[in-house]
């Protein structure tokens, strides 16, 4: 019996705590209405944004106090990256995953510390990486103490400014044992793609989602904002709160047809 879809979603950036709220409210009602594994994700810090006046977020110490407000106010699990290892241990007290990105997924010290801390590791793949060359990654964490480990296909570096997702990369990342979650927005990025920040195509990202799916992974990660065009970070390829639960829905369709 296959285990319930496991969803990831939430703003790229923790903006404030008003709107980071809003959003938790919503997608609290949106996850107890269908049978899925749901995560609460937002950054406090975006390291590493195009230019140096794009915004980044609170940081961690603030950012750390919304996240446990959501947890606490709305009874959801938490999810958020670390850039660095002494991050590890105050984000564990609050996170329930950890989330090392996509750049960093090859750095030895910072997933040691992450897998150090007991808590669900999340690592995405580099978008220079091959999807084989993962086992490396889920070796250090093993050799560090963790098989509590998921992988996260989000695109790879196709030419400048261009990411494709190839799908057979879920298949060779669950040979390691391992959930693999399908990032969708982030695979619709094009970096720098507007020359001082990142654009992309979210129109994309429900037909990538469902084509994931159909190709076996375990879940899905979605960014998410009431108004993308209006967000402090990674608006153009994140998608608008509405479209989700139809698309959870199709997601959750696909699987048990496979």
């Amino acid at each position: 019996m296959k285990k319930n879809l496991i969803v990831i979603a939430g703003p790229c950036a923790i903006e404030n705590e008003e709107i980071t709220m809003e959003i938790a409210e919503n997608l609290k009602k949106i996850s107890a209405e269908l049978d899925i594994e749901f995560y609460f994700k937002a950054s406090f810090d975006k390291a590493n944004r195009t230019s140096i006046e794009s915004f980044r977020g609170p940081g961690m110490e603030q950012g750390l106090k919304i996240l446990q407000k959501v947890k606490k106010t709305y009874d959801l699990k938490i999810v958020t990256d670390i850039h660095e290892p002494y991050q590890a241990e105050p984000v564990a007290e609050v996170a329930d995953i950890i989330q090392i990105p996509a750049f960093l997924c090859r750095q030895t010290d910072l997933l040691i510390a992450a897998a150090k801390t007991g808590k669900c590791i999340n690592v995405k793949k580099a978008q220079f990486l091959a999807p084989w060359d993962m086992k490396n990654v889920v070796h250090k964490l093993e050799e560090s103490g963790n098989r509590n480990i998921m992988l996260c296909e989000r695109g790879t570096s196709f030419g400048y400014n261009t990411l494709v997702v190839d799908m057979t990369s879920i298949f060779e990342m669950k040979k390691n044992g391992y959930p693999v979650i399908f990032d969708g927005t982030h695979s619709v990025q094009k970096p720098g793609g507007s020359g001082k920040a990142t654009s992309g195509n979210r129109e994309y990202v429900p037909y990538l989602v469902k084509a994931a799916i159909a190709a076996g992974a375990d879940g899905v990660f979605l960014e998410t904002h009431p108004s993308p065009d209006n967000a402090l970070s990674d608006g153009a390829n994140m998608i608008p709160i509405s479209w989700l639960p139809g698309l959870l829905k199709k997601c959750i369709e696909i699987r048990k047809c496979i």
